[in-house]
């Protein structure tokens, strides 16, 4: 069993900056995919961008390439999600989530654990 405790997130003006963190807690992350998700109000979770434990892989969805970079820290057992240049519609609850797999994916049942998500607000 993996615990995910997230920390970061809050309240931003259009164009600052934010970063995410996802930590595992009470042992390491290994073999894994770490995504990252967002929900706003009314709208399906999407995945915005993944990481692969072993390899360090970077994936991310076109709406935040380029202004968003996830990343890991293998020490600290720790994914982080730096989000700049936020705009209004980056807006939403996020979680991360990890993947037994070790496969980047977009889809979210196909990751096992999941954090207990981090309001992002974004105003114009």
């Amino acid at each position: 069993q993996v615990q995910l405790v997230q920390s970061g997130g809050g309240s931003v003006q259009a164009g600052g900056s934010l970063r995410l963190s996802c930590a595992a807690a009470g042992r390491t992350f290994t073999n894994v995919a770490v995504g990252w998700f967002r929900q706003a109000p009314g709208k399906e979770r999407e995945f915005v961008a993944g990481v692969s434990w072993n390899t360090g892989t970077t994936y991310y969805t076109d709406s935040v390439k380029g202004r968003f970079t996830i990343s890991r820290d293998i020490a600290k057992s720790t994914v982080y999600l730096q989000m700049s240049s936020l705009k209004p519609e980056d807006a939403a609850v996020y979680y991360c989530a990890a993947g037994r797999s070790g496969s980047i994916t977009n889809r979210n049942y196909q990751y096992d654990y999941w954090g207990q998500g981090t309001q992002v607000t974004v105003s114009s």
